[in-house]
C-alpha cells in the first residue's frame, strides 16, 4: 500500500515538473535555524553523514557533515546548503514557502529520469523502464534508504554518479520510462538490483539471484 501511494505522489509531482515550475534555491549554512534544517540534519544522520544531535541548528557538526556529503556525491564542498545540495538530498530548492510536498517529491522525479537515461541510455525502453524500478524497489527495500535520493547518493551504488554521466543531458525516453515506472510498472519483475556483464568489476554481484535479463543487463534479487 505504502508504494502505491508513494508511486501515485511521484507520478503527479512528474506531471508538475513536466509543465517547468521553478523556485527561487534557500540556502542554509552555519547559523541557520528552523525545520528545513532539521530535515536536512535528519538525512544526513540516516545516511550516515552526521552523528550530531537533530535539533534544528546549523552547527559546525552539521557544516562538516554537509561539506562531507557534497565532496562524497561531486558537489562544491563548501557545508553550505544551497539548490544543487537540496536537489541531492531529495529537498525542494525553494524551502518553506516554496512549497507542498509536491514540490518536494518533483527533485526526486527528476532524479529518477536522470539516473535512468544515464545509466541506461542505449538501452531498450523497457531496459529503461526496468532501471527505474529498480531504484524504486530499492527505495521500499529494507536494506537501502528510504527516499529516492537517499538510495541514488548511497556511496558507490550507481556508476554514474563517479564517472560524471548524472549530468549528461537526459533523454526523453529516460523521461517516458520514468513516468511509467512511477505507474507501477516492472520489467525487472521485483529486482533490486543489475549489471553490465561485460564491464562489471564486482564478483560479488555474480553471486545475486537472477531474475532476468533485459539489453546489456541483468536484473537480479
Amino acid at each position: 500500500m505504502r508504494r502505491k501511494r508513494l508511486l501515485g505522489v511521484l507520478a503527479l509531482a512528474l506531471a508538475l515538473l513536466l509543465l517547468g515550475n521553478a523556485a527561487q534555491a534557500a540556502v542554509y549554512r552555519q547559523g541557520s535555524t528552523g525545520e528545513e534544517v532539521r530535515l536536512i540534519q535528519d538525512k544526513l544522520k540516516r545516511w550516515g553523514y552526521y552523528d550530531g544531535e537533530v535539533d534544528g541548528v546549523f552547527g559546525s557538526k552539521t557544516r562538516d557533515a554537509v561539506a562531507y556529503f557534497q565532496w562524497r556525491n561531486g558537489l562544491t564542498s563548501d557545508g553550505v546548503v544551497g539548490a544543487n545540495t537540496l536537489q541531492a538530498l531529495g529537498m525542494p530548492a525553494g524551502g518553506p514557502s516554496s512549497g507542498s510536498g509536491a514540490s518536494a517529491v518533483s527533485h526526486d522525479v527528476a532524479l529518477l529520469a536522470k539516473v535512468i537515461s544515464a545509466e541506461a541510455r542505449g538501452e531498450p525502453y523497457a531496459g529503461q523502464v526496468a532501471v527505474g524500478a529498480v531504484i524504486l524497489n530499492r527505495v521500499e527495500h529494507p536494506a537501502f534508504p528510504s527516499t529516492l535520493a537517499g538510495v541514488v547518493y548511497q556511496p558507490g551504488a550507481f556508476t554514474c554518479m563517479s564517472d560524471g554521466q548524472i549530468d549528461q543531458p537526459v533523454a526523453e525516453s529516460a523521461r517516458r520510462a520514468a513516468q511509467e515506472a512511477l505507474n507501477g510498472s516492472d520489467p525487472s519483475g521485483g529486482a533490486i538490483y543489475y549489471f553490465n556483464p561485460a564491464t562489471a568489476t564486482s564478483a560479488w554481484i555474480w553471486s545475486r539471484p537472477l531474475i532476468t535479463v533485459i539489453g546489456k543487463h541483468r536484473f537480479c534479487a
